[in-house]
């Protein structure tokens, strides 16, 4: 993965690998937020969070990584292929199609458009890759929040699924979807 620089009004916006043992107390402080109820981890302790992440870091379908805002911590990003995790058997993947998962860090001071702005980098960087496709999403179907942004960069829902922990919405967003939604 590429370390995007994308302006994000007053700042830059990055990426690194997350470093379980390095960051899972602050990823701690964030799952466990009142805000971030749809991650499904507000009894997670510390350890449970490292665990996970470092899980998911030794899984070769699925990669996690840390966004800077003006290199301080304030986003993460998740990247999977729906045809191994997440949504097997869910819907009949496509060639270049990837998953995706972001959480911008709670915060009592919110900065109007910063969300957008981070949904945004984070499909940039997914885009960056020529061999996707398609950017594939399964929100919470009572999170009417996040799907305002989904909709916002491109996605077009196509139906409610059910998987173990939650009803979600699966939506996609193809590359020529996101392009005319970031440039209307």
């Amino acid at each position: 993965m590429t370390t995007p620089t994308t302006a994000a009004g007053p700042g830059t916006l990055t990426l690194r690998p997350l470093d379980p043992p390095r960051d899972a107390e602050l990823l701690h402080g964030w799952l466990t937020h009142p805000k971030s109820a749809f991650w499904m981890m507000r009894d997670a302790e510390p350890v449970d969070v490292e665990r996970a992440y470092t899980e998911l870091a030794a899984d070769e379908h699925q990669d996690a990584y840390l966004g800077l805002h003006d290199g301080v911590p304030a986003f993460l990003m998740e990247r999977y292929d729906p045809a191994h995790r997440e949504l097997v058997g869910l819907y009949e993947p496509e060639p270049g199609d990837v998953g995706m998962h972001f959480l911008v860090a709670p915060t009592d001071r919110p900065v109007h458009g910063f969300t957008r702005a981070v949904i945004t980098a984070v499909m940039t960087e997914l885009f960056a890759d020529p061999a996707t496709r398609r950017v594939v999403v399964e929100p919470d179907v009572s999170n009417t929040a996040v799907h305002a942004l989904n909709a916002a960069v491109g996605f077009v829902p196509e139906r409610e699924i059910v998987k173990p922990e939650k009803k979600a919405l699966l939506s996609f967003c193809t590359r020529e979807q996101f392009e005319g939604a970031v440039s209307a």
